[in-house]
């Protein structure tokens, strides 16, 4: 059985990790090269550096920034934000990235995401999703409808740091992206993301169930059950958490023993 890993994210605005709730009230946690450093110590499995205004703001991302942070750890890196081409791609890889994430230009471009599996191989490329719920009459929709707790309902997906909604169904992208070259699907749920209420479990089920690539779960992570739950119930692949690591309420090596104790299978660093 694979591990389940867990992996710290770095949203970063100005060259600063920031932590807001569902995309908005950003406050400054710290350096992202520091932050990273702590994490990798603690027995992170991965780290992923979002540039998160980079699409927004029609700049490209902060090499400087992957650069200086991509220095100070050597676990799996990966980098997302204002990535537009393959050329961009490449400028990521050379700065220190492992993996690069592509959203609002594989949205606005698919065939980017083939052109960059196929140029630097599938392992290296993954999809963002940022997906939000939408209750609806069922009879008038023909998107990928799912029961849950409060009714049925589908999610659409936004672009450009969730600041633009789209009338994208989340799976349908899915299941494209992967077929297109994606080597793996990092899902965010909008209506979850800063709200330590836990992770969307339908929404992440509903995505794993739906493709055969690994699916990161992201949003919502507020104490290590509901870490447990998306990687159990929810059967992603990893689960990616900001707020708790930043503010240090949990250390990564704590959910991971709390796993661990739970018969959930993950790397627990040699000291």
């Amino acid at each position: 059985m694979l591990a389940k890993r867990i992996i710290p994210c770095l949203d970063v605005e100005s060259g600063k990790v920031v932590k807001g709730i569902r995309f908005k009230n950003l406050r400054v946690e710290g350096d992202p090269a520091q932050l990273a450093y702590e994490y990798e110590r603690q027995g992170a499995d991965e780290i992923v550096f979002l540039d998160i205004t980079a699409s927004h703001e029609k700049r490209e991302i902060l090499l400087d920034t992957v650069r200086r942070t991509a220095d100070t750890i050597f676990i799996p890196f990966t980098v997302g934000g204002g990535i537009r081409n393959v050329g961009d791609i490449e400028r990521t890889l050379l700065a220190g990235a492992d993996k690069i994430t592509l959203n609002t230009t594989a949205v606005r471009r698919p065939e980017a995401v083939k052109e960059s599996s196929d140029r630097f191989g599938s392992q290296c490329i993954v999809v963002a999703i940022d997906a939000k719920r939408n209750y609806v009459d069922t009879r008038k929709s023909r998107r990928n409808i799912v029961e849950t707790p409060n009714g049925k309902c589908w999610w659409n997906i936004s672009v450009e740091g969730g600041r633009i909604p789209l009338a994208l169904d989340a799976i349908s992208w899915a299941r494209r992206v992967e077929k297109l070259g994606a080597g793996e699907i990092l899902l965010t749920s909008m209506d979850c993301d800063g709200t330590r209420s836990g992770y969307d479990i339908e929404l992440t089920k509903t995505a794993c169930e739906n493709v055969d690539i690994p699916i990161i779960a992201s949003g919502g992570a507020g104490v290590p059950e509901q870490i447990y739950d998306v990687l159990v119930d929810g059967k992603a692949d990893a689960a990616l958490a900001a707020s708790i690591f930043h503010e240090s309420q949990y250390t990564v090596e704590q959910v991971k023993r709390y796993l661990l104790d739970r018969g959930v299978v993950v790397r627990i660093p040699l000291r």
